[in-house]
């Protein structure tokens, strides 16, 4: 897990989240946040979710690549296929 392809135009890439996202205790709290920034992905996940685009979140970061976006989309993907739901008993 980890590595997922996408096509930008022709050529397919493949992105690995772990070599984009960090989580360290000293930067951000410990959130997930794009290497070499201060950029968590929840705030990538919320713009996109809100609509922008990635051409507009690229502006609002230039430090950003694209592939850094779809990091974080994966790291998503990844992090809720990997949660475990236990019903609760009885509970309606």
């Amino acid at each position: 897990m980890g590595t997922y392809f996408y096509k930008l135009d022709t050529p397919r890439y493949h992105v690995n989240w772990r070599e984009r996202i960090i989580i360290d205790l000293n930067v951000m709290a410990g959130k997930p946040v794009i290497k070499g920034t201060r950029i968590p992905v929840d705030a990538i996940l919320r713009r996109l979710g809100e609509g922008a685009s990635i051409e507009e979140i690229l502006e609002d970061y230039p430090n950003l690549k694209e592939e850094d976006i779809r990091a974080a989309l994966i790291y998503a993907a990844e992090s809720l296929a990997e949660e475990e739901i236990i019903p609760l008993v009885g509970s309606h």
